[in-house]
């Protein structure tokens, strides 16, 4: 959980695999807020700031074979210290809610869990780039990895990520269900192998009853 001087936005993020649909649901979210009369915001990681961008540009390209697993790490966690510092700590200090898609759960689930990456060294840039910060809420789309990498298929190009092998992405499954059971209260599982409208129901259902217990 973010902690400063009388905070008032909450920290939403979104996780999952390839083909989770977490964009999608991402705008369901955004309505549910928006019609209580919550500002909001939506970013990304890696992005969400010029520098962020770019190192996203960097990080995703399919050319970028090559790349060692800390220099990975090293960037993301770069990315992230330029977007908690322009983008998500200012909103978040002038009372919007920022959703973000994908943020640290990423980094041990890709990284960690895919690349073999020690999560020790990943908890000690964390504490060092985000101090005491966590999101207040973190929606998990869990679905088989077959099912996931099927649906990305049908884009026209993959990223540098989405070319994986299942191996890697069975890999960073596993290492998110562990990130779940580990922070039950933050961390609420959705199931993304349902049709759409019933993945929605179930975010709606999620949002509804973190906003219960809120005092805004």
């Amino acid at each position: 959980m973010y902690i400063g001087p009388q905070k008032k936005g909450r920290f939403i993020t979104l996780e999952g695999i390839e083909g989770a649909g977490k964009t999608t649901q991402l705008a369901i979210i955004r309505r549910c807020l928006e019609e209580r009369g919550i500002p909001v915001l939506t970013t990304r990681e890696p992005g969400g700031s010029p520098v962020g961008e770019r190192i996203r540009a960097l990080l995703l390209d399919p050319a970028g074979e090559g790349i060692a697993s800390v220099t990975e790490v090293l960037l993301l966690f770069a990315a992230r210290a330029e977007h908690l510092a322009h983008k998500i700590r200012p909103a978040l200090e002038q009372g919007t809610w920022v959703l973000c898609d994908r943020f640290t759960d990423t980094t041990y689930a890709y990284q960690g869990g895919g690349r073999g990456v020690d999560p020790g060294r990943i908890a000690v840039l964390e504490d060092y780039v985000q101090g005491p910060m966590r999101p207040d809420l973190t929606l998990l789309f869990d679905l088989p990895v077959a099912l996931g990498l099927a649906r990305v298929g049908k884009r026209s190009l993959l990223d540098r990520f989405e070319s994986e092998e299942e191996r890697f992405f069975e890999d960073v499954r596993t290492r998110y269900l562990a990130i779940a059971a580990s922070h039950p209260r933050r961390v609420r599982l959705i199931d993304a192998e349902a049709p759409v409208g019933q993945v929605s129901d179930q975010v709606r259902k999620q949002v509804a009853g973190f906003l219960a217990g809120v005092d805004r």
